[in-house]
């Protein structure tokens, strides 16, 4: 999966890609100038629908992929830190 920094980054790059300022996608798709900045400076936390629309503008799309990694349970955490019995 892609972190916050990696799609700031392709939106920013299609944007200019496709001759768009901040100002222009933000009349576009209707999201204020300082949210787009933040999204392309990889800072935006906010909604799953804000994100949906900048793509959409900027010719991109969310892509859905298996975890490539998995955080241990907690009785896995337990015998990492287990002590020996010696």
């Amino acid at each position: 999966m892609a972190t916050r920094i990696e799609i700031g980054k392709a939106i920013r790059e299609n944007r200019k890609a496709l001759g768009y300022t901040q100002l222009r996608l933000s009349e576009i798709t209707g999201i204020h100038k300082s949210t787009i900045s933040e999204i392309e400076n990889g800072r935006f936390t906010g909604s799953f629908d804000i994100f949906e629309r900048l793509l959409d503008a900027v010719e991109l799309q969310f892509n859905v992929s298996r975890k490539q990694h998995r955080l241990p349970d907690w009785d896995e955490i337990n015998e990492l830190f287990a002590e020996d019995d010696v």
